[in-house]
């Protein structure tokens, strides 16, 4: 999950979209985050339940998120996790955390999204 998660948000901080959201709010607080999130998805993903944390309410707090923001990220997941696992390993990631950004993009918009993986946005809301 390191490898994941490190190579990920050096992509999400090089990204013209996502970087300045995420350099606003970590500046110089990336270490930390970057632990963080290995625990995050070593729990969701692993059952390590390493991660205790209100997901939801950390990311309400930041402004001027867009629709935008959500398909940056679930393309660059995509990439990674395509790129470092198994084609069966990758796709349930990638089903894990469309769910996860489906749910936070609920909370900012009231709407439902689709990010352009039907099967995944069908297991995903399936509860898988």
């Amino acid at each position: 999950m390191t490898a994941l998660v490190h190579g990920f948000y050096a992509d999400v901080r090089a990204d013209a979209l996502l970087g300045p959201v995420f350099e606003e709010v970590l500046r110089d607080r990336w270490e930390p985050h970057l632990a963080r999130m290995v625990d995050f998805w070593c729990t969701v993903a692993l059952g390590s339940k390493r991660f205790r944390g209100n997901v939801l309410g950390k990311h309400m707090a930041l402004q001027g998120v867009t629709p935008a923001h959500f398909a940056a990220w679930v393309r660059l997941w995509g990439e990674h996790t395509h790129r470092l696992f198994a084609p069966d390993v990758a796709q349930d990631l990638q089903v894990t955390a469309h769910g996860i950004a489906r749910n936070l993009f609920f909370g900012y918009f009231g709407t439902q999204p689709v990010f352009g993986d039907r099967a995944g946005d069908r297991a995903s809301a399936a509860g898988q």
